[in-house]
C-alpha cells in the first residue's frame, strides 16, 4: 500500500471533522478576544486604569479574563458597538450633506441672508441693501455692492 492509503486509514472522516471543529473554535476564540480588546478601548465609561486592568486581565489570564468580562460587561458591548456605528453613519451623512451643499449654486435665500448680514454689520447702507435685494429677487444676477 502507498503512503496516501495509510493516511486515509490513520485519519478517518470523524477525526477530520473534530480537527476542523477545533480549528474553527480556535478562530472564534481569537475573534472574541479581539472584539473584547476593541470594546475595552471603545468604552468611554471606563477610566484609564480600569482599561489597563481589564486589558492585563484579558491578556494574562485570557480564558478567565474573557469570561469574566463577558459576564460583567458583555450586556453593553452591543450597545457600544451600535452607538459607534450610529456616530459613524451620522459623520458620513454630514459629510455628504456638506459636500453636496458646497457644489450647489447659492439660492436667492442664501444671497438675501448674506446681504442681511452685511447690512447688520454696517458694511452696506439700507439703500444699498434695498437695491441689491431687488436685483436678487428679480433674478438679475448676484448682488454686488460698490463701496
Amino acid at each position: 500500500m502507498s503512503a496516501q492509503t495509510y493516511l486515509a486509514y490513520d485519519y478517518p472522516a470523524l477525526s477530520v471533522f473534530w480537527s476542523m471543529l477545533v480549528f474553527f473554535l480556535w478562530i472564534m476564540w481569537f475573534v472574541l478576544l479581539f472584539r473584547i480588546v476593541v470594546d475595552i478601548f471603545r468604552d468611554d465609561d471606563l477610566g484609564g486604569w480600569a482599561k489597563a486592568g481589564w486589558l492585563v486581565f484579558v491578556i494574562v489570564l485570557p480564558f478567565l479574563g474573557v469570561f469574566v468580562y463577558l459576564i460583567a460587561r458583555g450586556r453593553n458591548m452591543g450597545r457600544r458597538e451600535a452607538a459607534q456605528v450610529r456616530a459613524q453613519q451620522q459623520a458620513v451623512d454630514t459629510y455628504i450633506r456638506e459636500t453636496a451643499r458646497a457644489g450647489t449654486p447659492p439660492t436667492s435665500a442664501d444671497e438675501l441672508e448674506k446681504l442681511s448680514g452685511l447690512r447688520s454689520r454696517g458694511d452696506i447702507t439700507d439703500d444699498e441693501f434695498r437695491r441689491a435685494k431687488e436685483l436678487v429677487l428679480t433674478g438679475s444676477g448676484a448682488a454686488h455692492h460698490t463701496p
